[in-house]
């Protein structure tokens, strides 16, 4: 263990490769890279965080408790982002980076893997609504939302936990740790486990549950219209904007299931492409792991342009800050002559 213990600051390590004036100690478009998605990641979530706290219309889903779940996580994974950052400037000299590198890894894609099967729990949720709505409110309980959420925090913690016994790399590769870049390396077999075992399951679920529910609208939709154009429009018949009303909020969480997989398909692919031993590249790396990293911010940034209600909160909390603002920078204004003269004539 003492052999992995190195200095940080007694040499730059730089995974981009660029050059570097010798003067300079730090990677300086690497440490860019990770300190502004830091900045977003942890902005971005505390607002999704205030915003579900403040606006009650939005805990009427079932769903708000798994999206809560995902910004709790993905802000977890904007503070742990902090550890690399304070590694880039050299502050953290001193700690074993062996397993300050296994810590940060394991963190990371325990967070990734609860965002993940979030995801999955939220396109399962919305097909039970659509395809048993009479029964949705015995099926879905605040007691089972509970264990199923305790359940993915404890399955995404036990799918990483091996990589602490040296079966393998547990999938992160910014390796802005030189130990991970070196001497950490990833197993074929741990990879396929991981694939199997998480990846595989969570998107055959969204592609199964998200096919169906749309397939189900569609064709609601076109049973009103053949009924209108054969009976004509019938009182207390349910419109066409009031049919299948999950749909535009299912919509916008097949939008953030779908950047989110968008944005970590280069990372799976150069996991596989690595653990297979056929490419490698720490640029490739780099890149790769902050682009799914940065899904943490593109979720509530999805969620706020798409959900009608989350913007309406968002307004109200922007505007009780304002308010705030206006009214204790008034109190400490002095009265100007205006208001002096105003109350003499009063």
């Amino acid at each position: 263990m003492n052999s992995s213990v190195t200095n940080y600051s007694n040499s730059c390590f730089c995974l981009l490769d660029l050059w570097y004036p010798q003067s300079l100690n730090t990677c300086v478009l690497e440490l860019a890279v990770v300190l502004f998605l830091t900045v977003l990641i942890i902005s971005g979530n505390v607002v999704v965080i205030f915003v579900f706290h403040c606006a009650p219309l939005l805990n009427h889903h079932t769903t708000s408790c798994f999206i809560r779940t995902m910004a709790y996580a993905d802000f977890l994974v904007g503070v742990s982002c902090m550890v690399p950052s304070l590694s880039l400037l050299h502050y953290l000299g001193n700690l074993d980076e062996e397993l300050t590198c296994k810590i940060f890894a394991y963190l990371v894609s325990v967070l990734k893997s609860v965002s993940m099967a979030s995801l999955a729990c939220i396109s399962v949720d919305r097909y039970i609504a659509i395809t048993r709505p009479l029964s949705y409110s015995t099926l879905v309980t605040p007691c089972r939302l509970r264990g199923c959420i305790a359940l993915v925090w404890l399955y995404s913690g036990l799918v990483f936990l091996p990589s602490f016994f040296g079966w393998g790399k547990p999938g992160y590769h910014g390796d802005i740790f030189r130990w991970c870049a070196s001497s950490w390396q990833t197993n074929a077999h741990y990879t396929y486990s991981i694939i199997m075992l998480l990846y595989a399951p969570a998107a055959v679920t969204v592609c199964f549950t998200y096919g169906n529910i749309f397939r189900i609208c569609q064709q609601h939709t076109r049973d009103i219209a053949r009924r209108r154009l054969r009976f004509g429009p019938q009182e207390g018949e349910p419109s066409e904007g009031q049919a299948c009303q999950d749909k535009r909020y299912a919509m916008v969480l097949f939008r953030i299931t779908s950047v989110f997989y968008i944005l970590w398909l280069p990372y799976i692919v150069y996991f596989l492409l690595e653990s297979a031993e056929i490419y490698r590249h720490p640029a490739a790396s780099f890149l790769t792991t902050w682009l799914a990293i940065s899904n943490s911010f593109c979720n509530c940034l999805i969620y706020s342009l798409s959900n009608s209600v989350f913007r309406r909160g968002l307004r109200r909390l922007s505007g009780v800050l304002c308010l705030s603002c206006v009214h204790r920078i008034s109190g400490k204004k002095p009265p100007g002559p205006g208001s002096t003269r105003s109350t003499l004539h009063v």
